[in-house]
């Protein structure tokens, strides 16, 4: 299995902008490894391919993953809220979430 290789690619985005690299690799190597030989940070700089979040197909995996011919493995982005804080402040105002409940503005309030 040393000269065995498989195809994978390594996705990243951006609001603005996302890539899909293409890569041949290694059928042994380790998603982390993977991301570490790509040159994804050539294109966005902010990545740390020592320590990002990384999946495929957008599920987590663990650091010994057997990759498989045609993975894609996505680098995830931190989190710029905590979901359960921002609940958290939308039910303390008494607001409306998207599956209902409280009033949806504040306004709702005075037309009543």
């Amino acid at each position: 299995m040393q000269n065995e290789t498989i195809q994978i690619e390594i996705a990243y985005a951006t609001p603005q902008r996302q890539m899909i690299l293409e890569s041949t690799v290694p059928a042994d190597i380790t998603p982390r490894e993977a991301v570490i030989q790509s040159d994804i940070d050539q294109y966005f700089p902010e990545i740390d391919k020592q320590a990002c979040d990384i999946g495929i197909f957008g599920k987590a995996v663990r650091p010994d993953h057997k990759m498989e011919n045609g993975d894609r493995i996505e680098i995830y982005r931190p989190l710029i809220a905590d979901p359960k804080e921002v609940r958290k402040q939308r039910a303390a105002k008494g607001l409306r979430t998207k599956k209902g409940g409280g009033k949806e503005t504040q306004d709702d309030e005075k037309e009543q």
